[in-house]
């Protein structure tokens, strides 16, 4: 559902467009290769949070879950990263297709 302010409500959270297309391509098939990461933290700062370690992985949390991740100093999720998260969304209800 589309707000006034031309923010997506999905479960809760206010996304902007950049924050719902990221979401879209989390889910999208066949698993993408080209996300990253910038957009990915964008989003999980919406719907949870996001924590830079001092050993350059990131604690993203939403819902129950948190998780670390490694972004190997690349610009793009790796497919099991992108299984992960995605697996994380969809276990805190953020799943596109559902709403």
């Amino acid at each position: 559902m589309t707000s006034a302010s031309g923010s997506i409500d999905i479960n809760g959270a206010h996304l902007n467009h950049r924050q719902h297309r990221t979401l879209e391509a989390l889910f999208s098939h066949p698993t993408p290769h080209n996300l990253h990461w910038a957009e990915v933290r964008h989003l999980f700062e919406a719907v949870g949070g996001v924590t830079e370690e001092h050993n350059g992985h990131i604690r993203i949390s939403v819902g129950e879950s948190a998780e670390m991740f490694d972004p190997n100093h690349g610009k793009d999720l790796t497919t099991e990263q992108v299984v992960d998260l995605r697996r994380m969304l969809k276990d805190s209800g953020f799943d596109p297709s559902a709403a």
